[in-house]
């Protein structure tokens, strides 16, 4: 069973799924690539990798309760 993608949590993890690269930060997630979603077995899986990739951005983003306006706005 592949690790879920920790979304925000640090500045290694990331995957490859087609041409598609989802690199892990702790401020951005960089999604950079093509992804063919085929009709098939093959288009599933790689339409469920995005999907599990930007649902734990969303919950990790709907959990920060001091999420600025803007990245720009962040005191450290």
């Amino acid at each position: 069973m592949q690790q879920p993608f920790m979304a925000y949590e640090n500045d290694t993890d990331g995957f490859t799924t087609g041409n598609l690269q989802i690199k892990n930060g702790i401020d951005t997630i960089t999604i950079e690539g093509s992804l063919e979603i085929t009709k098939d077995k093959e288009g599933l899986e790689a339409a469920l990798k995005l999907k599990r990739a930007v649902d734990a951005a969303i919950d990790a983003l709907k959990r920060d309760r001091n999420l600025p306006d803007s990245i720009e706005n962040k005191t450290n």
